[in-house]
């Protein structure tokens, strides 16, 4: 059995296995990226991710770096200002909101948005281009084993490689982190998000709109223009049972009951996309690395889609191990790099988890009282200056 040697192994080919791939092969690491299926490029596949990402702030000077912004930059549709609306009185209609603008803070926007599948694109255009980087789809991890110097991964094609550095970027499930023993905390909710995209009469205007009523929030996020129209991505949470029966539901209803919980904030919203479903937990692992080994992504955290943080905690990991394989080469992959990886990444995934558990249950509630408390709550946020500030920092990455 011949044996590959590596300097980086990523195992998981999502947008986050992608990004840390190439961010290790643009420093000339020889890199190999390994996922049990080909990346879905096209809107109109089965298949496809209709999820949408915001890139925040800090995200985009990584992506100019490695190469990826210039090959997104033209199809992003920035978000300037962030919305948070209460429907939580009787009849769906907003009765209060909170509007957050980054030009409170920043000359720039918050972050901008793309879609799931067409960030897999691009990521697949890039990596394309490094010689230094070999992507293997079709290809799961079959087993991992771990020495001071360097970890053995077995793959389900048969071929070993041998790296310096193997990244664990698989999911939530992460067959990496369970071999090697990794406890995580997870949290269960009893909710499922439809991700689908829309197309509406009113322009977006760049703004982020979040509508709380009860079940979950129904965010729209805006997207470059379809066909001539102004577009949004959704992400619906709701508790479980009610998002499968919207999600078997047939297009006609469908379509009334998301214009019915838009409170027609953008007008009448056609359907434009297939819909997706996902579940909704939130959980992170007790260490961010093990022997040779670095947790990143889902593998690491998973949080609900609130706030745009969960690719974002994402990339502040691949950035922290991108910058400490920069500043020490010959340390890839070693006891202390990976410290060094645990101690700057661990405190503040825990202290985001529990923010973003704490929004979300507050987001649920389906008690008249709570939900008005809530509705108070918003208006005490958006009122009080220094608290809205503080706020879209954090959000931003601040740790403070």
């Amino acid at each position: 059995m011949s044996v590959i040697e590596v300097d980086v192994c990523v195992a998981g080919g999502g947008i986050a296995g992608m990004i840390a791939a190439i961010s290790f092969a643009s420093l000339g690491y020889k890199t190999v990226c390994v996922d049990p299926a080909p990346p879905v490029t096209d809107q109109q596949a089965n298949n496809a991710d209709m999820r949408s990402t915001a890139f925040l702030q800090p995200a985009k000077k990584l992506l100019t770096e490695i190469g990826l912004w210039d090959l997104f930059k033209a199809h992003a549709a920035p978000l300037q200002i962030m919305k948070i609306m209460d429907a939580g009185g009787v009849e769906p209609v907003v009765r209060t909101q909170s509007e957050f603008n980054s030009a409170d803070i920043s000359d720039h926007p918050f972050g901008w948005n793309f879609p799931n599948w067409l960030l897999r694109r691009e990521c697949l255009n890039r990596m394309s281009e490094l010689t230094s980087l070999s992507f293997k789809t079709g290809v799961s991890v079959v087993d991992v084993m771990t020495r001071t110097d360097s970890a053995t991964v077995s793959l389900s094609n048969s071929e070993t490689l041998k790296a310096k550095l193997l990244i664990a970027a698989d999911g939530r499930a992460s067959r990496v982190r369970q071999a090697l023993g990794i406890p995580c905390k997870t949290i269960r909710y009893g909710q499922h998000a439809l991700a689908f995209t829309v197309t509406h009469p009113i322009p977006h205007e760049n703004i982020s709109t979040e509508i709380h009523r009860t079940g979950g929030p129904f965010t729209m996020v805006p997207l470059p223009d379809y066909n001539g129209l102004p577009a949004s991505a959704i992400v619906w949470m709701e508790r479980s049972a009610e998002a499968f029966r919207l999600q078997n539901t047939d297009t006609a209803s469908f379509t009334d009951a998301i214009n019915e919980r838009s409170c027609a904030v953008l007008g009448h919203l056609t359907l434009n996309s297939p819909r997706t479903i996902w579940p909704i937990i939130s959980q992170y692992a007790q260490v961010m690395s093990g022997q040779r080994t670095a947790l990143v992504a889902e593998a690491a955290h998973v949080v609900p889609p609130i706030g745009a943080q969960g690719l974002n905690m994402s990339l502040a990991d691949i950035r922290t191990l991108y910058d400490l394989a920069k500043a020490a080469p010959e340390s890839l992959g070693s006891a202390k790099m990976l410290s060094d990886y645990h101690r700057a990444r661990h405190g503040d995934i825990r202290a985001r988890v529990m923010g973003i558990d704490a929004l979300n249950r507050a987001s649920m509630v389906s008690s008249r009282p709570l939900r008005d408390i809530r509705a108070l709550g918003l208006n005490v946020i958006y009122g009080f200056s220094p608290i809205r500030k503080t706020l879209m920092k954090i959000g931003l990455g601040a740790r403070d």
